[in-house]
């Protein structure tokens, strides 16, 4: 298994000065090779190979006037500006076969000169980590790395990335062993939970737990703001303009890095104190197109999602993402019958009453349901876990919904094929 550690580099001015040139010299060559098959495919050529773009780019590049510069950076960060370039083609080519999941993607675009700027230097190229903690690259020379935490191992390659502030970090890719981070087994049978996530609160977990919805960027907005207004009554080109950028740019840094440092915590929380975790499966794509779009942003349900199920998997506990139809809210967890709230009204009730005579909280119910198909699609295999648990949770019968408006001799509807319990598309429980 590979993963990142990225760590603070501080370069001096000749360094930066050196990493500048390579940053442009990496986009310049990858600019080149799109340029460059474009213009075959307009002219039906045949398909240039990385090979030969890498000497008409950058080998015969180099004896010209008007690229001889590309000589003074090192060229594997040239190569492997190439290798981006052809793997971003070879993606747009797969995805447009349907051997690529997800969305459709596009070809690749020109690199533009903004404040983020990225190279990259693989083992081949030489780049070492020094006895005195420095990191050498190839004529860059040796930078001073903040370790806030050792490599467990020799890295396979390193990216130096400027962000838009102007701060610069190393990130490395490092193989580490798959139960390296594994925790103990948790024995109590209780120590599984539900996720059922929302705007009015972040999460509700198992026992009415409840994760207050932070609204990073809500508290920053008005800062932000302001920042942005000055920034648009700067002269374009002016010394004044890229210092009202910077100011803009940092607003939205300290944002970034105060919610995924929350996230991470929370993470760590859950992972920590459960067993099995079970979440909804939301299409925060779709909610992001929204009227709740900036609200859905602001609370990061996609990150949230993906770096529990990294960390779930390290860990060693049992992950599950319940089908984002499933009717968690509506579904009655005493008897199972279909009568929660609905529609874009039922998104403002927060408790309701079922036929049965139990009353529900909107939002520990959901939660109790998340819980009980998570555990139901464990114990059917239909979930792909790396430790298993669950048994018969459902209430009633297992596996199907019944509808109270149906009569006794009806054929109970299946959850995932009826109109009936198709889920809101604002998470807003």
């Amino acid at each position: 298994m590979h993963l990142r550690y990225r760590y603070r580099l501080y370069p001096t001015l000749p360094q930066r000065v050196a990493l500048s040139k390579a940053f442009g010299c990496a986009r310049v060559v990858f600019n080149d090779a799109v340029a460059a098959r474009r213009r075959a495919h307009i002219e039906g050529l045949s398909y240039p190979t990385t090979a030969v773009l890498s000497k008409t780019l950058i080998t015969e590049a180099k004896r010209t006037a008007e690229r001889a510069w590309l000589a003074e950076v090192s060229a594997a960060v040239l190569q492997q500006a190439l290798a981006d370039a052809d793997r971003a083609f070879r993606n747009f080519f797969a995805s447009r076969k349907g051997q690529r999941k997800g969305p459709l993607m596009g070809p690749p675009r020109f690199k533009r000169r903004t404040g983020a700027q990225s190279i990259r230097f693989t083992r081949n190229t030489r780049f070492k980590v020094l006895g005195n903690g420095k990191l050498r690259l190839p004529k860059v020379g040796d930078l001073k790395v903040a370790w806030s935490r050792e490599l467990p191992s020799e890295p396979s390659s390193v990216t130096v990335v400027k962000t838009a502030t102007g701060k610069y970090y190393a990130s490395f890719v490092v193989a580490v062993d798959e139960d390296a981070d594994l925790l103990e087994p948790l024995t109590d049978p209780e120590a599984e939970t539900g996720i059922d996530l929302g705007l009015k609160d972040f999460a509700v977990l198992r026992g009415g737990k409840v994760i207050e919805n932070p609204r990073f960027f809500r508290r920053l907005e008005r800062k932000l703001a302001k920042a942005q207004r000055i920034l648009a009554r700067k002269a374009k080109g002016s010394a004044n303009r890229g210092k009202a950028r910077l100011r803009v740019a940092k607003v939205h840094e300290r944002i970034r890095n105060t919610r995924a440092d929350w996230v991470d915590k929370q993470v760590k929380t859950v992972v920590a104190e459960n067993q099995g975790i079970y979440v909804e499966d939301l299409n925060v794509k779709g909610l992001s197109r929204g009227r709740h779009a900036k609200s859905i942003h602001d609370a990061g349900f996609g990150l949230f999602v993906t770096r529990l199920e990294a960390k779930a998997a390290r860990a060693g506990r049992t992950f599950v993402k319940v089908d984002r139809y499933f009717p968690s809210t509506r579904l009655c967890s005493v008897c199972g019958a279909l009568t929660g709230p609905s529609g874009l009204e039922g998104l403002k009730v927060r408790a309701w009453a079922c036929g049965c005579g139990a009353v529900h909280d909107r939002d520990r119910n959901a939660e109790i349901n998340i819980r009980r198909e998570g555990k139901r699609l464990v114990a059917a295999g239909q979930a792909d876990t790396r430790n298993a648990s669950g048994g018969d949770v459902r209430p009633g019968t297992p596996g199907r919904l019944r509808n109270p408006r149906q009569g006794k001799n009806e054929e109970p509807t299946r959850n995932r094929t009826a109109p009936a319990a198709r889920k809101p598309g604002v998470p807003a429980r």
